[in-house]
Order: C-alpha cells, then structure tokens, then sequence
C-alpha cells in the first residue's frame, strides 16, 4: 500500500476556501478590472458601507485604480491572490510582498461586502500566511492598518496578529491613495510569527 502525501498547508487553505465555495487564483491583468472593483467596494463609497471594513468615514476618492493595479501586478517581489465564487466573481483578495529579514508583508486584504462573515477573510489570510511561508521562506508576517480602525485592527489581533509599536505617517496630499476625511490619520504596524 503506498501512502499518500500529505497536503500541503496552501493545499489545506485552498480545500478550506473551496468548502466556502471560492477558488482562489494569481492575479493576471485579465483580472485588474474586477481586483479594482472589489477593492472599492470593500473599502470605499456608499456600497462599501454595507460591510465592516469601509474606511468610507475616514477617507473618501479612490482605494486602487487600473494603473496601480498593473503597477502592483508587475511588481517581481510580490503576489496578488484573487478568490471568485462559483459564478466567477471576485469576492476577495490579498496582495503578498517577499520577506525582508524573514518578515512577508500582507496588504489590501478586501472581501466584498456581500461576502464578508462567511470565514472568507480569515481563511483568506490563513492561505497567505503558509503561501509566504511555502513560497519565500517567510518566518512572519507584518502589515500596516490606520489607527483609527480599531475594530479592524482587533479582528487581526484575534489573528494572532501584535501591535509593534512602530507607527508609519499617511501620505496626505498623494490623492491617489483616497481624499482624508479627517487630519490624524497615521498607520500602526502588525506583525505575527509564522511557523
């Protein structure tokens, strides 16, 4: 009798996504303008406001556009994951960037409003997390969040996920990064061991 090899730990995330119903791909530049589309909805605008992690009090104008989607797809020191539904719409994402001293990044981590409670988020995250670890060596992972978002910024805790005490400024005047709402706004870093 041979054995079987066992999964991997993507292999495992991507049958927990599958169960939830998503498949879970690289992004090409076929798919800029549904990523574009999803990231806006699950953080700007009114139809951002129907899921829990808007920034649409906080900042209004654009989250992404076509040409930093393409900027962000060319990049060689990182990976965009895109999860569709068994209709093929995107529902979520989740942009990874090579370690630097063992630490991977994670950013624009969207779900859509409509998708969100579902474990899509979490599962999402999970699969970036072993992706790093499997792919580039990563042995943790580091990501910024605006301090004002405290609900969101408790959601990563219960992650796993430490406040480093490290804070980077918000890039005011750069419009296509969003039109503040407000005059305090700053990044707190977060970072959690992999392994």
């Amino acid at each position: 009798m041979t054995a079987q090899p066992s999964a991997s730990p993507v292999d495992a995330h991507r049958q927990k996504l599958r169960a939830v119903g998503v498949e879970i791909a690289e992004l090409t530049s076929a798919d800029i303008a549904d990523y574009v589309e999803l990231v806006s909805s699950a953080y700007r605008g009114e139809g951002s406001k129907q899921g829990w992690t808007t920034e649409a009090d906080l900042l209004g104008g654009q989250r992404l556009d076509g040409p930093m989607a393409e900027d962000m797809l060319a990049e060689a020191d990182s990976q965009i994951l895109l999860a569709r539904d068994e209709q093929g719409r995107a529902v979520a994402s989740v942009y990874v960037r090579e370690p630097e001293n063992g630490a991977a990044y994670l950013g624009v981590l969207a779900v859509s409003p409509l998708g969100q409670g579902k474990g899509v988020g979490s599962a999402l995250i999970g699969l970036a997390e072993a992706w790093v670890a499997e792919h580039w060596g990563a042995t943790s992972m580091r990501m910024s969040v605006i301090s004002k978002r405290e609900e969101l910024i408790a959601y990563y805790e219960r992650r796993g996920y430490s406040r480093t005490g490290e804070v980077e400024p918000f890039p005011y005047g750069d419009e296509r990064f969003g039109l503040p709402k407000v005059d305090d706004l700053e990044f707190v870093l977060l970072s959690k061991p992999l392994g």
